[in-house]
């Protein structure tokens, strides 16, 4: 402090400055005390650019990460429908910034569409396919890609803002990480995807698709970053309910978090489905054809590819999950109606009991109609809206932090 004393002294009034040295007047106290204030100020200052994490930030991430969570329930249903409408393979290559401009040119389409004709797709399925009819899927392959690189700002942009900010804590620090991680790889994943699509197979004459188990697993990435990112954001957002540790809201927890595990594997096994085709091969229900149990069930050898290889049974295991979850979901309801529950509790039960019946409609309906492309899309809209349900309740039946 003495040399930020004498250091003024000296810029004001070089010429006085060796008995300024040795002065003990008001002045010198005045200067004193203004290098200290300034000091004062500025480490204030610094602090105050640093937030702690509170229930405000709090409320912020949460609505952050719900947000973002709704994107990627959009990046599902966007990705179905390029499904459903065989739009999936019609872009050929992979660019990350490259691509985000679509043919704007009539020579740029007729470029674009000439890679396409190199592939079995074209050659196989669409070889009668024009120009316009192209520019179709292009489009809702672009728009899904799209929507992807969306998604990934809306992660990773706020979550730098947020970290520099200070709302996060170690243990959201490390979440953060993870959610942005996940929307790399989960691009990443889809184009894995897609390649499978455009490879040239001599040996098979089954119509070019992507491997069912990279679309499921596409699938799959995409969900587990959906439920992660609702339940973080609701956690934020609600606190816990207080709920009493008795034996019976023990039970209940427990129960809730199986039937969400198995809402979730019914919606997996909905990309087998997709992927196979496996919603054409029996539309009548509740037999499959004249039979409870078809003939051609274990038709493959070794008897576990008729799991995820068989279209027959991948239509009956969908059939056996969605009718357990329904199950499951409809003793969920009558056991929670035994309990004194909070009232957001109870509405989630509620929503999830509903949308199990709706989705339960929706896809015999879809079945029984041949999988026309606007029911199959909502039936697999439904699929997501059931596993936010089951999320909610979850969320709302959680335990309180110690």
């Amino acid at each position: 402090m003495h040399s930020y004393y004498f250091t003024i002294c000296k810029l004001i009034c070089p010429r006085f400055y060796p008995t300024l040295k040795y002065d003990r007047t008001p002045f010198r106290q005045w200067v004193l005390q203004r290098g200290q204030n300034t000091v004062v100020s500025e480490a204030g200052s610094a602090h105050a650019t640093a937030a702690t994490p509170n229930s405000a930030t709090n409320r912020i991430v949460g609505q952050w990460l719900v947000g973002c969570s709704g994107l990627v329930l959009g990046a599902v249903v966007l990705g179905g429908v390029t499904r459903l409408t065989e739009s999936g393979l019609s872009m050929v290559d992979w660019h990350l910034v490259k691509e985000m401009k679509p043919p704007r040119t009539q020579a740029e389409w007729e470029a674009e569409f000439s890679k396409y004709q190199q592939f079995p797709e074209f050659k196989i399925m669409n070889h009668d396919m024009t120009l316009t009819e192209f520019k179709f899927i292009f489009y809702m392959e672009w728009g899904h890609r799209m929507w992807g690189r969306l998604v990934g700002l809306a992660y990773i942009l706020p979550a730098m803002y947020f970290w520099k900010k200070g709302y996060f804590t170690r243990k959201m620090k490390v979440q953060a990480l993870g959610l942005c991680g996940f929307v790399f790889f989960q691009g990443l994943l889809g184009w894995y995807m897609v390649k499978s699509g455009l490879e040239n197979k001599p040996e098979s004459y089954d119509v070019p698709r992507v491997s069912q188990y990279r679309l499921a697993s596409h699938l799959g990435s995409a969900l587990v970053l959906y439920c992660a990112s609702l339940w973080m954001g609701l956690a934020l957002m609600r606190p816990a309910n207080k709920l009493p540790n008795t034996r019976g809201i023990v039970l209940l927890r427990r129960f809730a978090k199986g039937t969400g595990a198995l809402v979730f594997l019914t919606a997996l096994s909905g990309a087998f489905v997709a992927g196979l085709d496996a919603g054409l091969v029996y539309n009548s229900f509740p037999k499959m054809g004249d039979y409870w149990i078809p003939d051609d069930l274990l038709a493959f050898s070794p008897a576990v590819r008729n799991v995820f290889e068989n279209p027959t049974t991948v239509q009956f295991d969908h059939r056996l999950l969605g009718i357990g979850s329904l199950a499951a979901i409809t003793s969920l309801y009558l056991f929670s109606r035994r309990m004194h529950l909070p009232r957001r509790a109870k509405i989630a039960i509620g929503c999830l009991t509903a949308m199990a019946y709706t989705q339960v409609v929706l896809g015999i309906s879809t079945l029984l109609l041949y999988v026309p492309t606007p029911l199959a899309a909502t039936h697999q809209t439904g699929s997501v809206a059931l596993l936010t349900f089951a999320i909610w309740v979850l969320s709302e039946l959680r335990k309180v932090a110690k």
